[in-house]
């Protein structure tokens, strides 16, 4: 039973330009709901890989002989694709950010709406976790984690309140974090608040900025010219790096030209604006209130 109901699920398909033959990768199964889609247009030659990092996602896999699911973090692309002896695709997805089911489960420690260990890892394997990060970083690293991945003003302040309150206690639970820092939120963005800690704090959990780098910049030379790259994001910092990569071939959005003053780059922009939910979908589903929509096509010879 699917546990995710996908984001910009027409827009995002439409962006891949599916051929039946064609070979895709969905970087973010999930609740398996972009996945059954490019399925339905796929004809009995095309092939679908599909990377989580997440064992709960499993539940959700069709019975289909074209797909191959790949238990494993989406930086790990390249390696994959060499594994299974695919030279290129024709297309990959990426929904980043979290899936409702894991918000849901307040077991993982997501969400500061119920009592839960601070766990928050994506893949419950791996050796980081939210408890990890708030008792045993130095206050300067936990300061810059906050600044960096939730973009808080008063990160120093919140650093500085988390290291007083841990100096007593260690802190296990998400009420526990979100008592110690309740009186630095705004009145009136309470909510907000305590979400970029959070975000701050899972990013950090999960590597997220770094795997989402090495990742992207994998893709031009797994793609045949043509071919499509659609990635859905829901926060600036990595709505940024997207926005910058499809731009100019790199996350720093350094603009590169050749001799003769011609931009090098290995995309052409399909969406010249970014595409958002419209309100229907927001009323549906409200994760989907923060979701961009990026698509770029592959062009030409040039490799990374």
């Amino acid at each position: 039973m699917a546990y995710h109901r996908p984001v910009l699920l027409n827009e995002s398909i439409q962006g891949l330009d599916i051929k039946p033959k064609g070979v895709y990768i969905d970087l973010t199964f999930g609740g398996g709901g972009h996945a059954r889609r490019i399925l339905e247009q796929l004809g009995r030659k095309g092939r679908l890989l599909a990377f989580d990092q997440d064992p709960d996602a499993k539940v959700n896999l069709p019975d289909d002989k074209r797909l191959i699911f790949i238990h494993a973090n989406f930086r790990y692309l390249k390696n994959f694709l060499r594994y299974y002896e695919i030279e290129a695709v024709d297309g990959v997805l990426a929904d980043l950010g979290i899936s409702s089911h894991q918000i849901d489960e307040p077991d993982r420690g997501f969400s500061f709406r119920a009592d839960a260990t601070l766990d928050m890892r994506m893949n419950p394997a791996s050796g980081n976790s939210a408890e990890r990060v708030l008792n045993d970083y130095d206050e300067s690293d936990l300061r810059m984690v906050l600044k960096q991945y939730g973009e808080l003003k008063n990160a120093g302040r919140i650093a500085n309140c988390i290291a007083e309150a841990r100096s007593e206690k260690r802190i296990k639970t998400t009420v526990q974090l979100a008592d110690i820092i309740k009186d630095l939120a705004p009145r009136d963005r309470q909510a907000k608040f305590f979400a970029k800690v959070y975000q701050a704090v899972r990013i950090e959990v999960n590597d997220e900025i770094t795997a989402l780098k090495e990742m992207l910049g994998q893709t031009p030379n797994c793609m045949r010219e043509g071919g499509r790259l659609v990635v859905i994001t829901y926060h600036s910092i990595e709505d940024r790096l997207v926005k910058n990569f499809m731009k100019s071939g790199n996350v720093a959005g350094k603009m590169e030209k050749d001799f003769y003053g011609n931009l090098m780059t290995p995309w052409r922009l399909v969406n010249r604006s970014v595409i958002v939910p419209g309100e229907n979908e927001i009323l549906e589903n409200r994760r989907a209130r923060s979701a961009k929509l990026r698509v770029s096509e592959r062009v030409g010879e040039w490799r990374v």
